[in-house]
């Protein structure tokens, strides 16, 4: 799940625990052009405070007032959740802010004990992935480990939401551009970690909330167990740090596995993990390098934001033409194969 929507969870944990009443509001369906995709998620607590969107603003604002009128006059919201469409007429998409032709359903669960909220953040902290379903008549919530696969949709009786750990990002070496990745990553809601067994690395390090382990980079990433929301990516350079690592993440379900070098240097380690890793054609076909979107990038904030940008799109599904890639762009514009 994306990081704005577990932090909406937990909001609804603390608040839930400090004794406020909270509303949780999903978006179920969109049709046309919609400011958030369906599973968005924010929380409206009985104050008005509010985390997370399902819109561009004034659909929060709408909430926000009926949920502050509701507690003002004493009615609150009824235990049972209830479900609400914006923006079916155009004069009512304007209003509200929706784009020309957009609509969204929402559902409104307003929170009780039974509804599961720390049993949830448990759960997607120790990254398992959970179904979370929500009876629509009686609020009742039954969670069950798996099948988050299931995406959201909703029947006449329940509310099915499939629910994974938060992206994750596992970086081989912490240099100069490993910091800029670590600082922009933590930003877009990755959680990250580092590893780099060079003792000189460590003294500065100071990327809030990102600590380096000592292991070797392999080690750390059996260790890790990489899932299918985790992206891999080398940036020492050195084929004793990174190309093992390499060759655990590719025989893991890792999502994206990437390492930054020359086109040159990826030749040679693609022929070197094939030669003394006996890798896979396959295998190594996942291997993206030189890592990046070709964008002209030269110093290292700017090679972050390139190899940032390629781990969001393959994240995102995206269809990647092979002239965006760096190694690729660069062969048509007859750069040097020895430049980075």
């Amino acid at each position: 799940m994306e990081a704005a929507d577990l932090n909406v969870i937990k909001a609804c944990q603390r608040w839930q625990a400090a004794g406020s009443q909270v509303v949780l509001v999903t978006v179920v369906h969109t049709w046309g052009s919609s400011p958030r995709p369906p599973g968005s998620m924010m929380a409206i607590r009985d104050d008005g405070a509010v985390i997370g969107s399902v819109s561009g603003g004034c659909i929060e604002d709408d909430l926000i007032m009926e949920m502050q009128a509701r507690t003002g006059d004493g009615r609150g919201f009824d235990v049972a959740p209830s479900t609400r469409v914006y923006g079916i007429k155009s004069d009512q998409a304007h209003l509200f802010g929706i784009p020309c032709g957009g609509t969204l359903e929402l559902v409104l669960e307003p929170l009780q004990a039974h509804s599961g909220i720390g049993d949830l953040v448990t759960a997607l902290e120790q990254r398992r992935q959970v179904t979370r379903t929500l009876h629509l008549q009686t609020g009742a919530v039954l969670l069950e480990d798996g099948a988050v696969d299931v995406g959201i949709r909703m029947t006449d009786e329940r509310l099915i939401h499939g629910l994974g750990a938060r992206y994750r990002m596992l970086v081989i070496g912490a240099g100069q551009l490993s910091r800029y990745l670590c600082d922009i990553a933590i930003g877009a809601g990755f959680d990250v970690q580092v590893c780099d067994p060079r003792e000189e690395f460590h003294a500065d390090w100071d990327i809030k909330g990102v600590e380096i382990s000592r292991v070797m980079p392999d080690d750390m990433i059996l260790a890790a167990l990489p899932d299918a929301r985790t992206a891999v990516i080398t940036l020492t350079h050195d084929p004793k740090l990174d190309d093992l690592a390499l060759m655990e993440a590719l025989r893991s379900p890792a999502f994206y596995v990437g390492a930054l070098g020359s086109r040159r240097n990826h030749a040679l380690r693609v022929a070197r993990m094939s030669e003394h890793f006996d890798m896979s054609t396959e295998e190594l076909a996942r291997l993206r390098g030189p890592a990046g979107l070709y964008i002209g990038s030269r110093t290292p904030p700017e090679i972050a934001i390139s190899i940032l940008a390629e781990i969001i799109a393959v994240k995102n599904g995206v269809r990647l033409a092979e002239e965006a890639c760096v190694g690729m762009a660069k062969e048509l514009q007859g750069c040097p194969a020895a430049r980075v």
